[in-house]
């Protein structure tokens, strides 16, 4: 991993760039501003445990007043709901315990589904946002909505990464006032500090769904905007326990495919299979995870997306737990700046596609100190084995030094390791709390990537730096970018080399006094790309207007001035586009978005234009049966000849029987047009605590093909063409 230091004497000017402006940032990181913290609370110390059932009885949440005063944020600040919201606090040596009672003067419009795990974001529900070491770098978000269904995330770096799984506990009940909501978390599932007494802090969050607010604990400044890190609520627990923790997760799977070969269903896959992942708490700081042979099935298979006319790979999240988790550390300063940065993530671990082994060692040294180191062993295909050898190896070092504030500085290593090629990226992030509203975000890296079957050794390096201002009123972003064309990250998403990128955006936002028009947000974005490769720029303009009309619809309008370079040439990519999210009740949701663009052609480097429309629409007949259909639709024309090229067509529904908390049945059937192709999958699933599951599944894939004795042709009817089958089970020992 290390030896992108001595590639870096060899390539010293880019190495130069580099150091001068990591250089500068730091200099402009010397006086970061100060922001004010809450009094300190005290939870109650219990000498017996809440039932966790919903029902607020418990001397606990009685003979204590709880914290109200919540105060709007969204979609402006500082508004009182016209009912209360409370929540009491309360710990013992193992476990924090929450209780929310939120008041409704109309309870049955109350939006309360029975899913599973992290499908509540459209409900009314309550949030923990706990800083657990009230150093303003991370969060565990814990929301629960109000029949007690959880979600959970993990928050660092300007991201909230649904990832996370934690091990908790919760119940909520809907009554004649409102709902409650009760919450055991056990200090095992999170990180927190060695020293006596512990100190954290907390941001408690509503959300109302049918007039899309959300309020909170401690009230937002308008002028410090969605900076939260250093409004939250300091808490001080004494006497709790810090664990030794030992997590022991074992886990077999059987797997079946198979594959239609010149008419016959063939076998090509049959076989059962066991894992075993360790997670070991060395301090209740420190984490280590370790899985040998993981079993890194997805229960769900990812939902379609447009694969015709792409200049770029597609981009598919992580679904992996393993992966996924602890996933929150390795984002990088001024990465997602702007609508065309190209650099998407650094580290993006779909790259490792088939591991046979993995572990990852993740925490805090000190009180300033952030390491997370990431290494997995992937299999390479037999085909490439005699060019490349049977593994490759990704080791991945990450390092964080908080500072004042949410501001940090960090270090990041990556590296791709086989018998054939050898790439490491290296280099330093930052973000820089400027003042209370204002962020400055950065990252100076350089690459090396040499590839022995092609005969290849280049050099690149990446420079990016963003300051973002956000308040009540107004929001502003500038940014400017370099990728250098030989800049190869084989551990990152990133769309486009050899360009620098300068980018600006105002964003006024009014709030009109009327009950109709809640809030317009004005958007102004300028993006001049100049494409380093062909000597030429192209540029991006917008446009747009925000509106949040009543509780329940929001509209986006924005038009595009916009060019782009491809292989020397400049073609024009401007359109206009509607986007509207609303709900109607408790039981339906939905988004539209339609554009009229103008677009490239790029296998014939033709001037095209079309249309593009993506649709979804959530449905719950029933309280536990949910249904959802999204709908994908694009079309482009020559615009020379004003004849059709392609359209391209993606319909996929899917229908959920929730029967519990634990229990689901779920179907999945998409249709694709343009590859005649239909794909269905169903699954039954039971998921007690987060590791102990029981999965079983089955799908299939039917084309208009059939076998004429000689080769594959067009056929009338479908057939199938594809078939997988798998049983899954682990269980979570926690020691």
């Amino acid at each position: 991993m290390f030896k992108i230091l001595s590639f870096a004497v060899n390539h010293f000017t880019a190495m130069k760039r580099v150091i001068y402006f990591t250089f500068v940032l730091l200099l402009l990181s010397a006086t970061p501003g100060s922001v004010l913290a809450t009094d300190t609370v005290k939870p109650v110390k219990l000498s017996s445990p809440p039932v966790i059932d919903g029902i607020l009885n418990e001397d606990a949440w009685n003979n204590s007043e709880g914290i109200s005063g919540f105060r709007s944020f969204i979609p402006d600040f500082g508004k009182e709901l016209p009912f209360n919201t409370i929540v009491w606090l309360a710990y013992d040596e193992e476990n924090i315990y929450f209780a929310f009672k939120c008041y409704d003067n109309e309870p049955d419009k109350i939006k309360a589904s029975v899913d599973s795990r992290d499908k509540i974001r459209q409900d009314d529900w309550v949030c923990v946002n706990l800083d657990s070491y009230n150093d303003q770098q991370t969060l565990y978000c814990i929301y629960a909505n109000a029949n007690g269904i959880q979600m959970d995330t993990r928050f660092a770096a300007g991201n909230e990464d649904l990832g996370v799984d934690l091990v908790w506990y919760s119940a909520g009940q809907i009554t004649e006032y409102g709902y409650t909501v009760e919450i055991r978390l056990p200090l095992k599932s999170i990180r927190f500090s060695n020293k006596e007494p512990v100190m954290m802090s907390a941001f408690f969050e509503r959300y109302v769904s049918r007039t899309s607010t959300h309020v909170s604990f401690p009230e937002l400044d308008p002028a410090k905007g969605y900076a939260f890190f250093g409004q939250m609520q300091p808490m001080q627990f004494d006497g709790v326990k810090h664990y030794t923790l030992l997590e022991i997760l074992p886990s077999v799977t059987y797997s079946y495919r198979g594959e239609q070969v010149s008419g016959k269903m063939t076998t090509t896959e049959n076989k059962p299979d066991a894992g075993l992942t360790v997670k070991y708490g060395i301090t209740s700081q420190i984490t280590l995870d370790a899985t040998i042979n993981p079993d890194f099935s997805q229960v769900e298979a990812d939902a379609g997306q447009v694969d015709a006319n792409l200049r770029y790979q597609l981009f598919f999240p992580e679904k992996r737990p393993f992966f996924q988790e602890g996933n929150e550390n390795f984002k990088i300063g001024s990465t997602g700046s702007s609508p065309i940065d190209p650099v998407g993530s650094l580290v993006h671990t779909r790259n490792i596609v088939n591991p046979i082994a993995g572990a990852k060692l993740s925490g805090r040294i000190g009180s300033k100190n952030y390491i997370s180191l990431l290494y997995a062993a992937d299999r390479i295909p037999e085909t490439e084995n005699d060019l490349y050898g049977s593994y490759s190896h990704f080791p991945v070092l990450r390092y964080k030094r908080s500072l004042s504030n949410d501001s940090y500085l960090g270090v990041l290593a990556t590296s791709v390791i086989n018998s054939g090629s050898k790439n490491y990226v290296g280099g330093a992030d930052g973000n820089i709390r400027l003042n209370k509203s204002t962020m400055l975000e950065f990252h100076s890296l350089l690459s090396s990537n040499r590839d022995d079957i092609d005969e290849t050794n280049v050099a690149g390096h990446a420079l990016g730096v963003n300051i973002l201002s956000d308040q009540r009123n107004i929001t502003t972003a500038i940014a400017i970018k370099e990728i250098s064309e030989n800049f190869i990250s084989r551990t990152g998403y990133i769309d486009r080399t050899g360009v620098t990128i300068l980018t600006g955006s105002l964003t006024p936002k009014f709030y009109p006094e009327s009950d109709i028009f809640r809030r317009f947000d004005i958007g102004i974005f300028t993006g001049q790309l100049r494409d380093n490769i062909y000597d030429l720029w192209e540029t991006n303009n917008s446009l747009s207007v925000t509106s949040w009309i009543g509780g329940t619809l929001r509209t986006r309008i924005q038009y595009n001035y916009s060019t782009e370079i491809y292989q020397g040439e400049k073609f024009n990519t401007s359109g206009l586009q509607l986007t509207m999210t609303g709900t109607a009740g408790t039981r339906f949701d939905g988004t539209l978005s339609y554009r009229r663009r103008n677009a490239i052609y790029y296998p014939g480097s033709l001037q095209g234009y079309g249309n593009v429309l993506v649709g979804e629409i959530r449905y719950l007949p029933l309280e536990k049966l949910h249904t959802q259909l999204s709908v994908t639709f694009q079309d482009l024309f020559d615009d020379s000849g004003r004849e059709k090229i392609f359209d391209y067509l993606l319909l996929r529904g899917r229908i959920t029987w929730q029967l519990n908390r634990y229990l689901f049945l779920r179907s999945i059937v998409e249709y694709n047009d343009y590859r005649e192709s239909v794909s269905t999958d169903f699954l039954a699933s039971f998921t007690y605590i987060p590791g102990t599951v029981f999965h079983i599944g089955y799908g299939f894939l039917s084309e208009y093909r059939e076998w004429n004795g000689l080769e594959y042709t067009e056929s009338e009817r479908l057939n199938e063409m594809k078939r997988g089958f798998f049983v899954k089970f682990s269980y979570l020992f926690r020691l």
